[in-house]
């Protein structure tokens, strides 16, 4: 049974969780390697160099949103996609654990576990924009 009281509360710290390690992936790719550095390696994967501008803006558009409680269902489902391509075209090559050398895939898929969750969960308390009880009447936060 989900307690009604706390259900709105653990959907705040899954989704400001979430907002958090985007945006620090952004930053990763900002900062770190630098846009620029962030295209080229696209372009190693055969990707067009152009793909890594728009998944750092995604990232920390999405993060962002995240954590204000901004279209939270549609965010979450937004940001698998990107999630999923790091999978098959870097980690999922490494193995399963993330310790193995260059990173398997057990973190994203984690994290696409978690993103499916909050989805599911909707926006959780103190979020900017209201419930979805219109989207979803059985998981308005009521219920959730």
């Amino acid at each position: 049974m989900i307690d009604t009281r706390t259900a709105p509360y653990a959907a705040l710290i899954l989704r400001i969780t979430l907002g958090i390690v985007f945006l620090a992936h952004a930053g990763l790719k900002f900062f770190v390697f630098t846009p620029a550095g962030a295209a080229q390696f696209f372009g190693s994967l055969g990707l067009p160099p152009s793909l890594a501008y728009l998944t750092i803006a995604a990232e920390a558009v999405g993060g962002i949103a995240l954590i204000l409680g901004v279209f939270t269902r549609w965010v979450s489902l937004a940001l698998i996609p990107i999630l999923l391509g790091a999978i098959v075209l870097v980690h999922g090559k490494a193995g399963f654990f993330f310790s193995n050398p260059n990173g398997g895939w057990e973190f994203l898929a984690f994290w696409i576990a978690a993103l499916a969750a909050q989805a599911l969960l909707g926006n959780g308390a103190f979020a900017l924009q209201g419930g979805s009880a219109k989207a979803a009447p059985a998981l308005s936060t009521r219920s959730a």
